[in-house]
């Protein structure tokens, strides 16, 4: 069993990353006398009390066989309660193998407690299903690829059997499992139907994704709206309650009720400061583009280990503050009701002397690279070759070029899975060897 603890404090207080903080091994680590963690994607967080298990998440459908083969190599009670701290699927899609569990030893089902807007998420995967494999095969590394997540095998989404909750509320509740009193508290963040739960008795806090030791997941670009303000608030609300452990669903659990206060603050600090500098630039008359390239977070904040921007980033929350603020225009009067972007794309690429001419700019403004700038702009001159020849082999080589050298210039999951699914779909087209070949940048933390 791995010292958690003891890692996750060296690494706050020294903060040096010399070791993973996002880890998926399946494998269990006691926290406490009765608490244990399974380290998977998303964790699953164990409680025993005298009637069974209380599960904080149950990870996903790929990883909750693993989870529950751990969790049986630790503890034989029957998993009486499973707490979703939100419907994002790696959080309950290995609620069938908890259930298929249960059945095979003939223990009753259990308890499924959450926000009662988990069932509305539940019910717009289903809708939306075709449209959530697209989007999450884009951001988890490449094009036409089944979803790295944990969805198994087939072409849905939320995975077949996956429970819904017997017990829901609206703003907050409290359960008692074995005499365990376990207090759950709604709050917007990532998403519309996040909980963290707060056992008075023992003073340990379950947090979902408040935290996921990286900058919060608060502008996910292809995904529903988040709430980064709302969450810097239940930041504070958990500080406040001063726990003595504290256990996010990705990521390392943190012990001492100095350190929690200090990286919550922290996380929540940035949150509002970002939102403040957006808002006031929004309330001075700016569009997107101008608080896009002009709100920045102070890299010292960045730089602490559990706010790198290796996962979401602060660019993409600014969209989603404007998003959540101002509405879907962004400024421009001419994008209020644009042209279709291939005409646009074909008279700029007759003004600039053809298709050849965007693509050698894109090309050389590449290969410079001066600056992020420069990829930037090489970027937009290349999409609107492409958007003016769409089958041009030609084009198409030096799109899948430049997004390729894009996507190795970002740092976060999502803009580098996102430029490389644009360099997959012009290998395709290009007839590249090896195109649409996904390429795996990372652990993906949510769902949609």
């Amino acid at each position: 069993m791995a010292d958690l603890l003891a890692l996750s404090s060296r690494i706050i207080d020294e903060a040096v990353t010399d070791e993973p903080v996002n880890r998926v091994t399946n494998e269990l680590s006691e926290l406490a006398d009765d608490l244990a963690i399974v380290e998977s994607f998303s964790h699953c967080v164990a409680l025993a009390t005298d009637e069974g298990l209380v599960c904080f998440d149950v990870s996903g459908a790929r990883t909750g066989p693993a989870v529950v083969a751990a969790l049986r190599g630790w503890n034989e009670a029957p998993v009486h309660t499973i707490v979703y701290t939100h419907g994002h699927i790696d959080h309950v899609g290995g609620s069938p193998a908890v259930a298929a569990d249960a059945e095979g030893r003939g223990d009753p089902a259990p308890q499924v407690v959450g926000h009662q807007a988990v069932a509305a998420r539940f019910d717009r995967y289903d809708a939306t299903n075709d449209f959530n494999l697209l989007i999450n095969s884009r951001q988890f590394g490449g094009v036409n690829q089944k979803l790295q997540l944990g969805i198994g095998g087939d072409t849905r989404f939320l995975p077949e059997g996956a429970l819904r909750p017997t017990r829901t509320f609206l703003a907050d509740d409290e359960i008692s499992v074995g005499g365990e009193r376990i207090q759950l508290h709604h709050a917007r963040g990532e998403t519309d139907d996040h909980l963290w739960a707060w056992l008075p008795d023992r003073r340990w806090l379950f947090a979902g994704d408040f935290l996921i030791w990286n900058f919060p997941n608060a502008g996910n670009p292809q995904k529903v709206q988040r709430y980064p303000l709302e969450w810097a608030t239940a930041l504070r609300a958990m500080a406040a309650e001063r726990p003595e452990l504290f256990v996010p669903a990705h990521g390392l659990p943190i012990a001492d009720p100095d350190r929690i206060e200090r990286v919550l603050h922290q996380v929540a600090t940035v949150l509002e400061q970002l939102v403040a500098d957006v808002l006031d630039a929004m309330n001075a008359g700016a569009t997107l583009d101008e608080v896009v390239h002009g709100v920045r977070v102070a890299p010292d904040a960045l730089s602490l280990p559990f706010l790198r921007p290796f996962y979401d980033e602060p660019e993409f929350v600014v969209h989603n503050v404007w998003r959540q603020y101002g509405g879907w225009w962004d400024g421009d009067f001419s994008r209020l009701k644009p042209a279709r972007a291939a005409d646009l794309a074909q008279e700029l690429a007759r003004l600039a002397g053809g298709v050849t001419a965007l693509t050698t700019r894109a090309q050389e403004l590449a290969e410079a690279a001066g600056g992020a700038d420069d990829l930037r702009v090489a970027c937009h001159l290349v999409e609107l070759a492409a958007q003016a020849a769409p089958e041009d082999r030609a084009v198409h080589e030096a799109r899948a070029a430049v997004y390729e050298q894009r996507r190795k210039a970002e740092s976060s999951l999502m803009a580098k899975g996102l430029f490389r699914a644009a360099a997959a779909e012009s290998e395709l087209i290009a007839g590249v060897e090896g195109g649409g070949r996904p390429t795996r940048s990372g652990t993906p933390l949510d769902g949609t």
